[in-house]
C-alpha cells in the first residue's frame, strides 16, 4: 500500500467560506451544551463542501467532540441500504467503546442490522413496524451516547442515498430532542432534478424549525484569486486570475484543475467541454494508469486495493506504480482507513466511467464480480452480497445476475431495507423470463414472507422427498409475494398494489386457494392504507376462498386479521367467532404469534360482550406469554388493548401502572406507533383520575412520537377533550380538526370515530350551535353503535344529554326537541350496563334528559351522585354534584340549601385544581344567585369603571338585568334565582327606573350599548 503522497492541485489555504464556518461551529457549542443539531449543506458539485466539512471535523476534534463521517456508497446507479450510517457508526464505536457498548447493551439483535458486527439480527416476522423500531432504535443509540460526550455525525453525498438512508435521516432529524448530538449532512444541489428521489426529503426538512439548511456558493473574484495562490505558492497574474475565474464562474473544484492545467502550461489545449476539462488529466497520465483509473471508476465510489488489483491483472509493482501516479496526479486517493482508493472528486469519476464503451463497462462488471465470487473477502462482508449483485446485474448475464440479486434481497430484507429489496426483486422479475430454465430450476425459496404458503406438495400431501423447500423450485408468483410485502413495509403501497393484482390475475389462469387467499389480505392492508375502502370485500375473498381448506398458517391468519378487522369496525357474535377459530386454527399449525394475536383479540371481544372478568385475564395472559417468549408485536399489542380494556371498565388506577410499562416497553424495543397509541391510552386514564397535567403530557408524548396518522389522530382527539373541558374551545375545535383529518373519511373505525363525535357534539354545545350538535348526534345514531361499542357511546349520548338540557332555554333549541330526547332515550335502552361505570352513566344520562325536560329532581341526581362516589373519577363527581345542588336550591329548604353548600365546595375545589373553568364559573354563578357562601371561594375585585355600579344596580338587580335582556318572563327568573315571581317584577320595576326606560327591551338594548353582557353570557349557564 502506499505511504503519503503530495497532492499539488489542493491548496493549502482555507479559502472563504467564514459565514457558514461561523454556522457550523455555532451548530457546535449549542450540540456541546445539550441541544441536539440538524444542519443540511448543499452546493454543486466541486464547489467545495467537503472541504468546508473537513476544516469544520478538525475544529470539533480539537473541542474534544467525537467526529463519526459516513458516505453514501454508490455501486453503479445502486447505493448501499444504510451505508453512510453503518460506516459513521463503525467510527463512533471505535472513538467512544464503553459508551457505545452501554448504548446498544439489549438491543444487539437489531441494531445488527446496521451494524452486522453486532451479531446476528433477531428473529421474528416482518412487518411495516419494523423499519420504525429499527430507526426509533438508532435514535436512541445516538441520544445515549452523546449524553455526555460531543457527537458529530456527517453524512456525505446524500444524493447517492438509497431509501432507507434517506427515510432514517428524516427519523433523527424529526425525533432527536437530547443529547451532544450535531448531524450534519451533505448533498450535490444540481443533481437534484425535479424527480430525483431526494427531493422530497429535502422539502419535508425545509418545514422543520429545527433543521438548518447551508447553500454554499461560488467562490467571488478575490477568493478564486486566494485559491489559485495557494495552490501555485506564488501570486497569480492578474490576467490568469480573471481567466480562470470566467472559465470556472467560481467552481472551487474547476479552479483547481485550471490552475494546475495552466501551472503546467497546456492551457491552450483545453475545451470548453466539461468532460474535457474533466478528462484532460486523465489522458496526460501513462496508459497503464488511464486502465487502473478506469478499473476505479466502475467499480464503484471506494474500491479496495485488493479488488482493483484483482481486476487489473497486474503485477503489483506495476499496480502500485500506476496508483501512485493516479494519486500524485491527484485523480485518486487513498480511503481514511488506508485499504482503498477513491476519486479524489465524483465528478472525475463520472466522467471516467461515462467514457466507457458499452462493452467495455460491462466486461469490467463481470470481472468484478468474477473476483468477488473468486475471493468474498476482497470486500467488507456485510457489503459483499449487495455488490456482487450489482456487478453481476451491470454486466447483463442474467443466468448470473437472478441468483446473486436474489441474495442480496434476503439481506436487505433482514436489515429492514425494504425499499431497497423491493428494487432487487424488481429486478429479479425483470430478469426471470430471460434467465435460462435450468438456472430458474435451481433457484430456491430462501426466505419465506410472513405466512406465505409453502411448496404446493407439501399442502397436498406429497412426500417429505417431494415438498422440501430445499427441492422445490422457486416460482415467479413467489417473487411477486415477496415484493409486494415489501413494499408494503417500505411504504411503497402504490408499487405494491400493482404486483398484487398482476399476482391475482396469474392466479386467475393458475388457482391456488391458499395463495390467492394471502394476496387478498395483503390487498386488503394496502387498500385499507392508501385509504381506498375498509378492506373488508377483500377479507371476505379470502375467507370465502380458505373455507373448507385444510387447517395452515394462511387460513389461521385470514381468521385472525377478518377477527381484528370486526373487533375494530364491527364487533360481535361474528367477530368473537372468527377469533375462536383463528386460535383453533393457529395451535392445530403451531403457528404460535398468530395464536397469540388471536387470543388477544378474542380477550377484548370478550370485555366488549360484558365477559370482564374471564377476558381481562386473557389478555393479562397474552401480555405474559409474549413477553416470556419475545414476541414484541404482541406484547406491544397487548399493553395498548389491555390498557383499555381496564379504561373501559372503569379501572383506570389499575391501567395507570401498566400503561406506563408499555411506553417504556415500547421505547425500549423502538415501537413507535405502539408507544404512541399506549401514551393515548394513558392520557385516557389519567384524564379520568383528574390528573389533567399528565394527560396532557402524555397526548403530547402520543401526538409527537407517532409514526402514523391514527396515533397521531389519538393523540389530538385528547388534547380536544382536555381543552373543552377547561373551557378553551378554539383550541378544543383546533385539536377536533387536526384530529378528524389523521383519522380521515375513508375508513370510519366506531372506537375513533364515536370519539370524535362525542367531543364535536360538546363543542358545538358550548359555542351554542345546538342545531350543529344534534346534526353531529343524527348521523352517529344513523350509523348506529355496534355491539361492544358501549364505552364510547354512553359517553356520546351523555354529550348529546347534556347539550340539550343546557339549550332547553334557547328558543332555536325548541323545535325538535322532543323528537331528539326520544331517539336518546330509545337508544340508551339498547345499551349494555354491565359495569359499574357503564351503569353510571346509563343514570347520569336519564338525569340529563329530565333536565332537558324540566323535570329533574334532587332525588334523580341523588342516585347519579352515589353512583359517581364509588367510581374514581373526581371530575365526573363534580360535574353531578353540581347538578345535585342545583335541584337542591330549586326545591329550597334549609336543609337543600346547607347541602347545596357543601356541594357546590367540592365541586368548585376539583374545578380550580383541574382549571375546568366552564364547571368552575357555573358553580360560581349558581353561588351568587342563591346567596351562598363558599368558604375558600376567590373574591372579584370591584371594577371601578363597571358601567352597572355607575348606574347604581345592586348585585341582585345585574343578576336580573340578564335575565330580561335573555328574554326571559318574571316567572323564569324567579325560578332562576330561586326567588318569587312578585320580587322579580319589583327587581325589575327598579331596574327600569335606574336605567331611565321605559320597557324591558329598552332596558335590554340599554345593557347591550352598554356592554353589561358579553357575547355567550346571556345563554343558560353549564357545567361543562
Amino acid at each position: 500500500m502506499l505511504g503519503p503522497v503530495e497532492t499539488r492541485s489542493v491548496s493549502p489555504v482555507f479559502v472563504g467560506r467564514t459565514g457558514e464556518l461561523d454556522t457550523l461551529n455555532d451548530a457546535l457549542a449549542r450540540a456541546a451544551a445539550g441541544e441536539p443539531q440538524a444542519l443540511l449543506l448543499g452546493g454543486e458539485a466541486g464547489v467545495g463542501k467537503t472541504r468546508l466539512v473537513e476544516e469544520f471535523a478538525a475544529a470539533a476534534c480539537r473541542r474534544a467532540a467525537a467526529v463519526a463521517v459516513g458516505g453514501c456508497v454508490e455501486i453503479g446507479a445502486d447505493g448501499l441500504p444504510f451505508a453512510p450510517f453503518s460506516t459513521a457508526l463503525r467510527v463512533l464505536r471505535d472513538a467512544l467503546p464503553e459508551e457505545f457498548a452501554a448504548a446498544v447493551a439489549g438491543q444487539e439483535e437489531e441494531l445488527a442490522r446496521l451494524l452486522p458486527e453486532l451479531g446476528e439480527t433477531g428473529p421474528g416476522r416482518h412487518d411495516e413496524r419494523g423499519t420504525a423500531r429499527l430507526f426509533e432504535l438508532t435514535a436512541r443509540l445516538l441520544e445515549r451516547v452523546a449524553a455526555r460526550h460531543t457527537v458529530v455525525l456527517v453524512l456525505e453525498d446524500l444524493h447517492w442515498a438509497d431509501a432507507s438512508t434517506r427515510h432514517l435521516l428524516a427519523y433523527l432529524f424529526r425525533t432527536l430532542r437530547t443529547g451532544r448530538l450535531l448531524v450534519l449532512a451533505t448533498y450535490r444541489a444540481d443533481d437534484i432534478h425535479r424527480r430525483h428521489p431526494l427531493r422530497p426529503l429535502l422539502a419535508e426538512l425545509d418545514r422543520l424549525r429545527t433543521v438548518r439548511r447551508l447553500e454554499l456558493a461560488r467562490f467571488t473574484r478575490a477568493e478564486v484569486a486566494r485559491q489559485i495562490a495557494g495552490i501555485l505558492a506564488t501570486e497569480p497574474d492578474p490576467a490568469q486570475v480573471d481567466e480562470i475565474f470566467e472559465r470556472s464562474d467560481g467552481n472551487a473544484f474547476f479552479v483547481e484543475e485550471l490552475a494546475v492545467a495552466s501551472g503546467e502550461g497546456c492551457c491552450t489545449g483545453l475545451t470548453d467541454s466539461l468532460r474535457d476539462l474533466l478528462l484532460v488529466r486523465v489522458e496526460a497520465l501513462p496508459e497503464r494508469t488511464q486502465r487502473v483509473a478506469r478499473i476505479a471508476a466502475e467499480g464503484g465510489s471506494t474500491v479496495e486495493y485488493g479488488l482493483i488489483a484483482a481486476v487489473a491483472g497486474l503485477t503489483e509493482d506495476d499496480l502500485i506504480e500506476a496508483l501512485r501516479a493516479a494519486v500524485g496526479a491527484n485523480i485518486l486517493t487513498a480511503t481514511p482507513d488506508g485499504d482503498g482508493y477513491r476519486f479524489r472528486h465524483a465528478l472525475v469519476r463520472e466522467a471516467v466511467a461515462d467514457d466507457l464503451l458499452p462493452g467495455e463497462r460491462s466486461r469490467l462488471n463481470r470481472r468484478y464480480a468474477e473476483a468477488l465470487e473468486a475471493d468474498p473477502t476482497l470486500v467488507p462482508a456485510d457489503e459483499r452480497v449487495v455488490r456482487l449483485a450489482g456487478y453481476w446485474y451491470h454486466a447483463h448475464d442474467p443466468a448470473r445476475a437472478l441468483p446473486s440479486i436474489l441474495d442480496a434481497s434476503v439481506v436487505a430484507r433482514r436489515r429492514h431495507a425494504y425499499t431497497e429489496q423491493l428494487r432487487f426483486l424488481e429486478r429479479a422479475m425483470e430478469l426471470w423470463d430471460t434467465a435460462p430454465a435450468e438456472v430458474r430450476d435451481a433457484l430456491r425459496p430462501v426466505d419465506y414472507t410472513d405466512v406465505y404458503p409453502p411448496p404446493l406438495p407439501e399442502r397436498r400431501g406429497g412426500t417429505p422427498s417431494g415438498c422440501d423447500p430445499a427441492t422445490t423450485p422457486l416460482r415467479y408468483l413467489d417473487l411477486m409475494a415477496e415484493a409486494a410485502a415489501a413494499g408494503r413495509f417500505a411504504g411503497e403501497r402504490e408499487r405494491a398494489l400493482k404486483i398484487i393484482k398482476r399476482a391475482l390475475r396469474l392466479l386467475e389462469e393458475e388457482p391456488d386457494p391458499l395463495r390467492a387467499a394471502w394476496f387478498w389480505v395483503q390487498r386488503s392492508r394496502v387498500v385499507q392504507a392508501l385509504a381506498r375502502g375498509d378492506g373488508w370485500p377483500e377479507l371476505s375473498t379470502a375467507q370465502d376462498l380458505v373455507r373448507g381448506l385444510p387447517p395452515s398458517e394462511v387460513h389461521a391468519e385470514v381468521l385472525a386479521e377478518a377477527a381484528g378487522w370486526s373487533m375494530l369496525h364491527r364487533p360481535g357474535p361474528e367477530a368473537f367467532a372468527a377469533a375462536e377459530r383463528a386460535v383453533e386454527y393457529a395451535r392445530m399449525v403451531g403457528a404460535r404469534e398468530i395464536e397469540l394475536h388471536a387470543r388477544l383479540t378474542l380477550g377484548g371481544l370478550m370485555v366488549d360482550a360484558g365477559d370482564t372478568e374471564a377476558g381481562l385475564s386473557e389478555m393479562s395472559r397474552v401480555k405474559e406469554d409474549a413477553l416470556r417468549e419475545g414476541v414484541r408485536s404482541v406484547a406491544g399489542r397487548a399493553f395498548v388493548n389491555l390498557g383499555s380494556a381496564l379504561q373501559a371498565v372503569g379501572r383506570s388506577r389499575e391501567a395507570v401502572p401498566l400503561l406506563r410499562e408499555g411506553t417504556a416497553f415500547a421505547r425500549e424495543f423502538g415501537l413507535v406507533d405502539t408507544e404512541a397509541w399506549v401514551w393515548g391510552n394513558l392520557s385516557d386514564s389519567l384524564y379520568t383520575l383528574g390528573r389533567w397535567a399528565e394527560a396532557a403530557d402524555a397526548a403530547e408524548h402520543a401526538l409527537r412520537v407517532g409514526h402514523s396518522a391514527k396515533p397521531q389522530g389519538a393523540g389530538s382527539l385528547r388534547l380536544a377533550q382536555l381543552a373543552l373541558a377547561r373551557g378553551e374551545l378554539a383550541e378544543a375545535a383546533r385539536y377536533l380538526a387536526t384530529a378528524g383529518a389523521r383519522y380521515g373519511r375513508h375508513d370510519p373505525v366506531p372506537q375513533q370515530s364515536l370519539r370524535v363525535v362525542r367531543v364535536a357534539i360538546g363543542v358545538a354545545a358550548a359555542e351554542g350551535r345546538i342545531l350543529d350538535a344534534r346534526a353531529e348526534l343524527h348521523a352517529a345514531l344513523e350509523a348506529g353503535f355496534p355491539p361492544g361499542t358501549q364505552r364510547y357511546a354512553w359517553l356520546l349520548l351523555l354529550a348529546a344529554a347534556v347539550a340539550e338540557a343546557d339549550a332547553r332555554a334557547l328558543p332555536a333549541a325548541a323545535d325538535g326537541r322532543a323528537e331528539v330526547l326520544d331517539r336518546l332515550r330509545e337508544t340508551a335502552r339498547g345499551l349494555t350496563t354491565g359495569a359499574p361505570i357503564w351503569l353510571a352513566h346509563q343514570q347520569w344520562v336519564e338525569a340529563e334528559l329530565h333536565r332537558a325536560e324540566g323535570r329533574d329532581t334532587a332525588e334523580v341526581w341523588s342516585r347519579v351522585v352515589a353512583a359517581f362516589e364509588c367510581l374514581d373519577r373526581p371530575y365526573d363527581l363534580a360535574r353531578v354534584r353540581y347538578r345535585l345542588a342545583q335541584t337542591l336550591l330549586a326545591e329550597g329548604g334549609e336543609d337543600g340549601r346547607e347541602r347545596a353548600v357543601e356541594l357546590l365546595r367540592l365541586a368548585g375545589a376539583v374545578a380550580g385544581h383541574l382549571g375546568a373553568r366552564s364547571l368552575g364559573d357555573a358553580v360560581a354563578r349558581l353561588a351568587q344567585r342563591a346567596r351562598l357562601a363558599l368558604a375558600g371561594s376567590p373574591r372579584r375585585a370591584p371594577d371601578p369603571d363597571d358601567p352597572a355600579e355607575a348606574l347604581g344596580l345592586t348585585g341582585r338587580e345585574r343578576d336580573v338585568l340578564r335575565l330580561v335582556s335573555a328574554g326571559r318572563t318574571n316567572r323564569q327568573i324567579a325560578e332562576e334565582l330561586f326567588i318569587s315571581p312578585k320580587t322579580a317584577s319589583v327587581h325589575v320595576s327598579n331596574i327600569l327606573a335606574k336605567l331611565g326606560v321605559s320597557g324591558r327591551g329598552e332596558a335590554a338594548a340599554v345593557a347591550h350599548r352598554l356592554g353589561l353582557f358579553p357575547d355567550g353570557t346571556l345563554a343558560a349557564p353549564t357545567a361543562g
